[in-house]
């Protein structure tokens, strides 16, 4: 039996993937996702041996999602976008599906499973996507009083510029980095850390939702605060809209 993942931000491709696989009684669907955030909590968590995995998603895309796994599994790509055919076979992808397709053409993806040792699947799937990956911080030492404490970046809500340094905001307290917040934006990962003004970063994980207005946007986080979205960065907020 393989444990397989869906991952496709339109919920008619995940619709027909499912029916496609019921004809597998070996491949058994433990969990679906619609953007890449959402997937890489998924697969990290069920670990499964097959993801079918869209290619341009909200947040992320399916090439930066593998980067964020903690075990790479055998990768069916499954998109409506050509243009991305040669990158997939470069990682070693077991298939490439090209919305749309037809019944006949998922089997011959499922029949090249049987064809791909898991093993030598994997691993230069891995090592190409990997060798690659960005070199994030995940803590970060920050100003608190008269001493340097560490926090997560998973905590921090929005950054805001502090004169020549830079305000943390996290559920419960505001920490100050000694760096300015372009040289932040430098540091972190662009696909959650999103400027969308000259003085504020916003952490896309802890958007709770966008307010549109007439020619102008504010995001409200999770923890209340709103942000504006200025005109100069009014296209980091409009690629992340589908």
């Amino acid at each position: 039996m393989k444990k397989v993942v869906i991952v496709d931000d339109e919920a008619a491709g995940r619709q027909l993937l499912k029916e496609y696989l019921e004809d597998y009684s070996d491949l058994v669907v433990l969990s679906e996702a619609n953007n890449g955030v959402d997937a890489v909590k998924i697969i990290n968590k069920f670990k499964p041996d097959l993801v079918f995995l869209d290619i341009q998603m909200p947040g992320m895309t399916g090439f930066d999602v593998l980067t964020r796994l903690e075990e790479i599994p055998q990768i069916i790509f499954s998109t409506a976008y050509d243009q991305y055919a040669i990158k997939a076979f470069e990682v070693h992808a077991v298939d490439y599906l090209l919305k749309p397709y037809t019944k006949e053409r998922f089997h011959k993806a499922i029949e090249k499973l049987s064809k791909n040792d898991s093993e030598n699947n994997v691993r230069p799937l891995a090592e190409s996507l990997l060798m690659d990956k960005p070199n994030y911080p995940e803590r970060i030492l920050v100003q608190s009083q008269n001493k340097l404490v560490t926090i997560s970046l998973d905590n921090v809500i929005r950054i805001e510029a502090y004169g020549d340094y830079s305000k943390l905001i996290t559920s419960n307290k505001t920490f100050v980095s000694n760096y300015g917040i372009s040289s932040l934006e430098e540091k972190l990962n662009s696909d959650i850390f999103i400027r969308v003004h000259r003085s504020s970063i916003i952490n896309l994980n802890k958007v709770k939702e966008l307010n549109k207005y007439t020619k102008s946007y504010d995001v409200s986080m999770e923890n209340g605060d709103v942000v504006r979205v200025s005109r100069g960065y009014m296209e980091n907020i409009k690629k992340l809209m589908f």
